[in-house]
């Protein structure tokens, strides 16, 4: 399957496009700059220039395969309404060309906010208030006839390299002097190693129907106490609770998402793909690929 990959040379993106290649597929990568197009043909890809702003060139890039991975985001906080709004016109750009054919469309969406207090499941609809509309968008490819279906990415989705949440986290701890979580940290977080989740992408578009939703969920929902535990142990500095008053001072941006529960199950993914995690966990992860070095 020749398989149009957004997002190509990102952390998620780019192991998506090592198991595609290792499962015998071609990538056709997305790639703004040089550079990316250079670490897609390193990787054994070819390139396809654009960027998420060039709808005409998604177009192109969706034309010319048998299936689309949108892995692609721009998570600058600071305009993330205007991100959200070009991510859901690039979603409409790749739908319309899939519209009515069997190719598939898988889009990247998140678990954040679906179901506090419980395990949030497949069945679990996007709330409407959330700035980010990949799922509708997504879902409004399928309604118009494409093979559309949303992978929902875990909060912390870890491995080398990464520099999402947890490595925000630990730049925080180092600036403060402190690892903290809020109130009791309680609240969780699931989790999941990128490898694991590149596969569920495969997967995904081998198997799977449109319309799904799938969860890259290894682990359902590790405390945010245990994960500021496992920062301050491998900084070798205090770790206190501070109030969700406390929490928008020492987290900044992040505090939306420090004192917010996001645990998820993945027992229908699993079920419907034969999905079956195998990468490391999380707290393996901390101390062995890297993150607490500069």
């Amino acid at each position: 399957m020749r398989v149009f990959v957004t997002g190509a040379t990102g952390f998620v993106g780019s192991a998506v496009v090592r198991d595609l290649l290792d499962a015998g597929h071609e990538v056709l990568g997305l790639a703004r700059s040089d550079a990316s197009a250079a670490a897609l043909e390193r990787a054994g890809a070819k390139v396809h220039r654009g960027g998420l702003d060039d709808l005409d060139s998604l177009r192109r890039g969706a034309a010319a395969a048998d299936g689309v991975i949108h892995t692609a985001f721009n998570h600058d906080f600071s305009r993330y309404a205007a991100n959200a709004a070009e991510d859901a016109r690039a979603i409409e750009a790749m739908g319309a060309v899939l519209a009515a054919s069997a190719r598939p469309m898988l889009v990247t969406s998140g678990l954040a906010m679906l179901a506090a207090g419980r395990l949030a499941t497949e069945q679990d609809r996007s709330p409407e208030t959330l700035p980010r509309r990949s799922e509708a968008a997504a879902a409004a490819a399928a309604a118009a006839g494409a093979r559309a279906s949303t992978v929902r990415l875990a909060p912390t989705t870890h491995g080398a390299g990464d520099h999402g949440f947890v490595p925000f986290l630990i730049e925080i701890a180092r600036r403060k002097g402190i690892a903290a979580y809020v109130g009791d940290g309680a609240n969780r977080w699931a989790a999941t190693h990128r490898g694991d989740a590149a596969r569920l992408y495969r997967l995904a578009l081998e198997r799977g129907a449109g319309g799904e939703t799938y969860h890259a969920v290894a682990e359902e929902g590790v405390p945010f106490r245990a994960i500021a535990e496992a920062i301050g142990q491998g900084l070798g500095m205090p770790v206190v609770s501070v109030t969700p008053e406390q929490a928008a001072d020492h987290f900044g941006w992040l505090a939306m998402f420090a004192g917010a529960d996001i645990a998820a199950s993945s027992a229908r993914t699993r079920d419907i793909l034969g999905w079956r995690p195998e990468q490391p966990g999380l707290f393996e992860d901390l101390v062995n690929a890297g993150y607490f070095a500069r």
